[in-house]
């Protein structure tokens, strides 16, 4: 198999590890790996105090994980990434129909409990998708 898999990534452990799966799925199958973030175009971080304050909005943010996911996971495969304003699920789901992609990854956090019965991204992304959906077990990464 060939083709692309996406895969999301937000800075949290559970996110990672699921990019990790999308790495090894896609070195497996033979394909690339396309990364993305979705942010909110309204959030803005401010790192330090005084003048030496660094402001970065969410756009920046979401490039910094995007870049630093590639580089982590990009041994030996290749791997592109893209940031896009948006809800997680609906950007996942808009990439992977943008890129044609083979398979989307998402992990399975907060498909438990009371996250189960409000919806999670895995959940959305499974009934939104243009393609197939692989949910990694991420319940150990945080």
């Amino acid at each position: 198999m060939s083709g692309t898999i996406v895969v999301g990534v937000d800075g949290s452990g559970t996110a990672m590890k699921a990019a990790e799966s999308a790495r090894d799925l896609a070195v497996a199958l033979g394909a690339s790996l396309h990364v993305v973030s979705a942010f909110d175009e309204d959030h803005v971080e401010v790192h330090g105090n005084g003048s030496d304050q660094l402001v970065m909005n969410g756009a920046d943010v979401a490039e910094h994980l995007v870049q630093t996911a590639a580089k982590s996971l990009g041994r030996g495969l290749t791997v592109t990434s893209s940031t896009v304003p948006g809800k997680p699920a609906a950007v996942l789901v808009e990439e992977a129909a943008r890129m044609d992609a083979r398979i989307i990854v998402v992990g399975n956090r907060r498909m438990r409990g009371i996250g189960r019965v409000l919806g999670s991204i895995a959940n959305s992304v499974a009934h939104n998708a243009p393609c197939d959906v692989y949910i990694a077990n991420t319940y150990d990464a945080e």
